[in-house]
């Protein structure tokens, strides 16, 4: 009987598709992490408080007001007038609804109260203001 003779080359592990699987999932996790970010608005200086604490609501809004005095209800812009029509256009069903207001340290107080005021006419609507620890506040001028 005559068999055939092994052949001389080595066998191999192509790990080429295995790197293409690696990259693969690396962007999945890469790509849903930039979803599990929080949009907190534009930036602003937050001012200081020593006695703050953490709100924790199912559903809440950020309104941020900038130095200039703009207001962004999430990441879209508004005017005092139409604050009430876009929180409650953005509102689901009847649950609670927390808005947390990012106002800049040099912004007016007066500002910071008709804003409070408008989104006091709402129905079922508290409001927190947003600081951060007085180590990290901007220094007072």
């Amino acid at each position: 009987m005559n068999l055939p003779e092994d052949p001389d080359t080595a066998p191999e592990i192509n790990i080429v598709p295995m790197i293409d699987v690696i990259f693969v999932v690396l962007t999945f996790f890469i790509l849903s992490s930039l979803f599990l970010t929080r949009s907190e608005g534009l930036p602003v200086n937050l001012p200081g408080a020593a006695t703050s604490e953490q709100q924790l609501q199912d559903y809440s809004l950020t309104l941020t007001i900038t130095n200039g005095g703009d207001l962004q209800l999430g990441n879209e812009a508004t005017s005092l007038s139409s604050l009430a029509s876009l929180v409650q256009a953005r509102r689901v069903g009847d649950r609670p609804l927390l808005i947390i207001i990012r106002a800049d340290a040099a912004v007016p107080h007066g500002q910071v109260v008709a804003v409070m005021d408008q989104l006091r006419t709402l129905d079922n609507v508290g409001m927190a203001i947003a600081t951060q620890p007085p180590s990290l506040a901007p220094a007072a001028e």
